[in-house]
């Protein structure tokens, strides 16, 4: 089951019949990485492993070449920067999670794809699972995984 996404502007509460649909399919931009992503992560973070930015090192591993970092492209899979971030109102991350398939370098290309894999309840409370993908220039997945998100509805003040 595939849907199209409403207007921009709209909650979670203007799809049809109020639910975000299972089988939604979307997309995030396009990015070809740069030093300067690598260098901007690793001062937010402190992650200065030289397996990020030492070429000779990096020339001894078994990827031949400096990496980008991990938690970088997980970031990259923020569903508030794909094309249904207008439609995130109410949506509120509480687990994610990811596997690294093939490694990333300086240069390379990538974009995300996400998937509405489940929407249920518990103890009236409703929840979203997203599943997640990068894909490289090459049209290799790089990184797979899913984000679960709390749904939580308006209030009656905020509507009124």
């Amino acid at each position: 089951m595939s849907s199209s996404i409403p207007q921009p502007g709209l909650a979670a509460s203007s799809w049809p019949g109020g639910v975000v649909p299972e089988g939604l399919r979307f997309a995030g931009p396009s990015k070809t990485l740069t030093d300067a992503h690598s260098l901007l992560f690793s001062g937010l973070t402190g992650d200065t492993h030289r397996s990020h930015y030492d070429v000779e090192y990096a020339k001894t591993t078994r990827f031949g070449k400096p990496l980008v970092h991990g938690l970088l492209l997980a970031s990259l899979t923020a569903a508030g920067a794909s094309e249904v971030r207008d439609h995130l109102e109410g949506f509120v991350l509480v687990e994610q999670g990811c596997r690294f398939l093939n490694p990333v370098s300086v240069g390379d290309t990538i974009h995300s794809e996400f998937v509405v894999e489940r929407i249920w309840e518990e103890a009236h409370r409703k929840f979203c699972r997203i599943g997640t993908r990068l894909v490289n220039h090459r049209g290799e997945t790089v990184l797979e995984g899913f984000h679960c998100y709390r749904i939580i509805p308006p209030s009656q003040e905020d509507q009124a």
